[in-house]
């Protein structure tokens, strides 16, 4: 095993092969290049490559594997892109460091540009990212995984290489506890209120941010930081103390999907609102886990910051 680079496969002790290294030459000077034809029915396609593709980046964490996309455009006259190609652009990057998920995607739209035909590519990604972050009152260390993607799409313009798209996102798992029935609850019992929230159900939710970050502007943990100011972040080690603190910041402060998804954008327009461009685009979007009902619930926003810090100066 070679440092950093997993089990590798060695090959001095191989059978010898059935096909003569001849053979394969003489095949390969008849020129015949398959995907290069054309096609029975000329007419350009948008996206042709690989899906369900497992790539190793190496970034400051470690060595960490993520889901993988990857296409490019297919132009009227030919009949297919260059499979193995997107396969040897991966290979070419997995021995380089990168400080950034993006930095990587980018990096792999632009080597898949250089071995195809087509005018765009694209690159999506989406994986686990480790995070080590105190408890709320124990202060112990909890050590959990935070999901986050990188999507890039690059566009050839004569010899020049132009950014269509670049989002940056991360998603985080969190807890909710409804508002109605606490309401509701304050009305059945209210000769019986005290100081303490009544009860109300609660849920597990997860909630993602997607921003558009071409100038590689922000981080990970610019995004992180937004929900955390909007959210009650949920965390795998928890001590009692802990639970008992998360559970009634949750019920003090109960949120529909609708509130986490307005309160993220709130977030995000008081951190972003004079560092990004007005015209950044974002999605966010908030899943609900009902524990009383048996469907979940949904929400989702895709806007601009512009529309963010407008709303915030209504406030």
């Amino acid at each position: 095993m070679e440092h950093g680079t997993g089990l590798v496969l060695r090959h001095e002790t191989a059978a010898k092969p059935l096909i003569e290294a001849l053979q394969h030459k003489q095949v390969l000077e008849q020129g015949m290049d398959v995907p290069e034809e054309r096609p029975g029915f000329p007419i350009g396609l948008t996206e042709v490559g690989i899906a369900s593709k497992t790539v190793w980046i190496r970034l400051p964490e470690g060595r960490i594997p993520f889901d993988a996309a990857l296409s490019v455009s297919l132009p009227a006259q030919f009949r297919g892109i260059h499979m193995s190609r997107m396969e040897e652009a991966v290979s070419g990057l997995s021995p380089i460091d990168f400080t950034d998920l993006m930095e990587y995607a980018m990096a792999l739209a632009k080597k898949l540009l250089q071995g195809q035909r087509g005018n765009d590519a694209h690159v999506r990604l989406r994986g686990l990212l480790p995070i080590t972050r105190p408890t709320l009152i124990s202060k112990r260390s909890s050590h959990d995984s935070l999901t986050v993607t990188a999507s890039v799409s690059l566009m050839r313009n004569n010899d020049e290489i132009q950014i269509k798209e670049a989002m940056r996102g991360i998603e985080v798992m969190h807890i909710t506890a409804c508002p109605c029935t606490q309401v509701y609850n304050h009305l059945l019992f209210k000769e019986k209120q005290s100081d303490l929230p009544l009860i109300t159900h609660s849920q597990r939710s997860s909630t993602s941010l997607t921003i558009e970050d071409a100038s590689m502007l922000l981080t990970y943990e610019d995004l992180l930081s937004c929900l955390n100011d909007a959210l009650h972040l949920t965390q795998d080690l928890l001590k009692r103390p802990d639970e008992a603190e998360l559970v009634l910041k949750a019920h003090r402060m109960p949120q529909f999907a609708e509130d986490a998804v307005r309160e993220t954008a709130r977030s995000v327009a008081a951190r972003f609102g004079k560092r990004l461009p007005d015209d950044t685009r974002l999605q966010i979007a908030s899943v609900s886990l009902e524990s009383i009902h048996i469907h979940d619930v949904v929400c989702r926003i895709d806007t601009t910051l512009k529309a963010l810090t407008n709303a915030a100066a209504t406030l």
